[in-house]
Order: C-alpha cells, then structure tokens, then sequence
C-alpha cells in the first residue's frame, strides 16, 4: 500500500485471527462481487502492555511495517492514537469519547487538512443492551448481536463500519469519503475491535 489517500469507493474486510497473548488482524480489500481481492495489511496489538501500540505489516511475517497506531499516553480511557507511516509522518488520529461513550460508542477520527470525523453506533438499542451484557458475570460468551458504526463529517458520511455475524469477529468497511487516508481507516477499523471494551 503507497500513501495514497482512499478513494471514494474503497471497501475492504477486517477479520481477527484468534491467537493467546496477541490480537492479530488481516485486512483485504473487497471486490465488487464482495469477495476478498488483495492483502492490504496484517495488524497485531500485543496484549497487557502499559501503552497501547497496533502495528501494521505488508505481511503476515511482520517484516516490513506499513504504519503504527500508537497511543499517546499510558493505559487512559480517553487515549489519543496517532497513526503514522513506516518513517514516523504523522497520517491522523482517533480517540474514543470516553463520557460520550457510556451509553453509546463514540470515536474521534483526525486527518489534519483533510477529514475531521464522529463515529457512533448506528443502534442506540444494540449499544445499550451491549453495556448490560457487558455487565454479567460471563465473560466468555461474546455479546450475540452485531454493532455498526457511521462517521460523519459536517453531516456527510466519511466512512461505515459493519460488524458481521460469525464466530470469529469480521467487519465490512466502506470509506465514502476521498480525502481519508486508508491507513487511518484501516487502523479506526481494527480499532473498533481491538480498543471497543477500554
């Protein structure tokens, strides 16, 4: 992936691979049939670190890295991430609205002199019988029902996030907008899932 930003009929598909101590993610773009065209990424986030980092590779070898999302601060509810390129360029930034966020998921998305964006669950009803699932004492038995996100911009629509039905957590994304970097959507979209319960 060069440095392009998106273009407006970007689609691609987030799923998570199931591993023990890391959250591993393959991201491929979808084709106009909805089937999967080419590799766009390969994301992990290792888990129980004090600061947040998600690292983007070309592939699954994690060899050569595409871009970082990486949180500004340690372990913080309202964590900025700053998303940069293999060199270190600042690309954007996304941050969940932490008190916006009780009720229903609220997330900041930052493209300097591009895109300023709001996502919210689609589904106020599904966010607030997700916080109350969250609330039993189960923990190992995932909530049921999938969540959608819209972002916005000044009323228009930048990007939406559909989770999908499956056992292993799968998101279609289609970025409306032609000013926003993919990068930054890619890593917003991992985001959603790897960040969503902080």
């Amino acid at each position: 992936m060069n440095s392009t930003p998106a273009r407006a009929d970007d689609r691609f598909t987030v799923r998570q691979k199931t591993t023990l101590m890391v959250n591993r993610y393959v991201v491929t773009e979808t084709l106009p049939d909805g089937s999967d065209g080419r590799v766009l990424a390969f994301a992990e986030q290792k888990r129980m670190t004090l600061k947040e980092q998600m690292t983007f590779h070309t592939d699954e070898s994690g060899r050569q890295v595409l871009f970082t999302a990486t949180a500004r601060q340690v372990v913080d509810l309202g964590a900025v991430y700053d998303v940069h390129d293999a060199d270190g360029r600042a690309v954007g930034a996304f941050r969940k609205r932490f008190a916006a966020s009780l009720l229903r998921s609220t997330w900041e998305l930052d493209q300097p002199g591009a895109v300023a964006a709001v996502g919210r669950e689609r589904n106020r009803f599904v966010a607030v019988v997700r916080r109350l699932w969250d609330l039993l004492p189960f923990d190992f038995v995932p909530f049921p029902w999938p969540y959608h996100f819209d972002f916005v911009s000044d009323g228009g629509p930048v990007m939406k996030v559909d989770k999908k039905f499956g056992l292993r957590d799968r998101y279609a994304v289609e970025v409306s907008s032609p000013a926003l970097d993919l990068r930054l959507a890619i890593a917003q979209a991992v985001a959603l899932d790897a960040l969503q319960s902080r």
